[in-house]
């Protein structure tokens, strides 16, 4: 397996005045499950579209698998399998059909095990049961399911999933998860772009950060939060005491009454240094009586807020 299974550099796309991805230089290690996170038009899906050659970039370069994008596509994209922007399917024929049909156009596919293969797929995405009915009777979250099998009909060493769980129940959901994670224990690459803070914290290991076109993050999630800001946090029923202490200590804190009377005094850290017992001890030596302290990181939602300036959907 290559040491990257994506890398772009200065990758850039324009329609007309508007820039859609903007100068993205996106990072993927081989063998992980890779979150390209954003809020809804923030540039994921027109960047999976480039990975995969539906869309031409107006800049930058692209290498999948260890080489070059698009000149490389016909060797490329047989190791790739790819739901994006919601499948289409013919509508008349049935999944099982469908299937079939689509396996049949890839002239790579070997005709001895189609069948054998299309039944695997189906079976593994939980349509057997539907595999006969007609693709226009399919739900939204079946024709995901269906989308998904189709990526899944030939071993890939990548594969690249745009809102792999949009429109299924959570049970689909947590169905689909379990999927991912197989396929990425047999070894493949999975890249999951998604708006859900949730299926991202629950699925990857790595991640991507998108907002407006541009990258913002990346890395671990372990990395990420890491980069959030800590906060002193001090429940004390002299709060203003408590405030000239924490003030001298060079802090500005926040302070919010509590019903039984105190109050909570919040605070942020400049100094990733500082712990809580030193706080502890300035506010003991003043005669501050304290009822609790601790140190808190910002969340992961909270810390992708500060990256975007904007809100994410956080239920998977």
């Amino acid at each position: 397996m290559p040491q990257l299974a994506i890398e772009t550099h200065g990758l850039t796309k324009r329609f007309g005045a508007q820039l859609a991805v903007d100068g993205l230089d996106l990072a993927v290690p081989a063998g992980t499950v890779f979150g390209f996170l954003g809020p809804n038009g923030s540039g994921k899906t027109t960047t999976i579209r480039m990975l995969l050659g539906l869309a031409s970039s107006t800049d930058g370069e692209i290498r999948m698998l260890e080489e070059a994008m698009p000149s490389a596509i016909e060797s490329v994209l047989p190791r790739v399998g790819a739901l994006v922007e919601g499948p289409a399917f013919y509508p008349f024929l049935s999944g099982r059909a469908n299937l079939l049909r689509l396996d049949a156009a890839d002239r790579r596919s070997p005709l001895g095990t189609r069948r054998a293969r299309v039944d695997a797929a189906l079976e593994r995405v939980g349509l057997t049961a539907a595999a006969r009915k007609r693709a226009h009777a399919y739900s939204l979250g079946m024709k995901q399911r269906l989308g998904l099998a189709n990526a899944l009909l030939a071993p890939r060493d990548l594969l690249i999933l745009d809102e792999p769980t949009n429109g299924l129940d959570p049970q689909g959901t947590r169905e689909v998860r379990a999927i991912i994670r197989s396929v990425a224990d047999e070894g493949a690459t999975v890249f999951v772009s998604s708006h859900l803070l949730s299926e991202i914290e629950q699925l990857c290991s790595h991640v991507a950060v998108m907002s407006r076109g541009r990258l913002v993050a990346q890395g671990t999630l372990q990395e990420l939060r890491a980069q959030s800001i800590r906060r002193l946090v001090v429940l004390s029923p002299d709060p203003d005491a408590a405030r000239r202490v924490l003030a001298g200590l060079g802090l500005a804190p926040s302070v919010r009454v509590c019903p039984d009377g105190g109050a909570e005094l919040t605070a942020e850290l400049p100094d990733p240094t500082m712990l809580a017992e030193n706080a502890t001890r300035a506010l003991v030596e003043a005669g501050v009586r304290v009822r609790g302290i601790a140190v808190a990181g910002e969340t992961l939602e909270e810390r992708f807020v500060a990256l975007t300036g904007e809100g994410f959907d956080v239920a998977g």
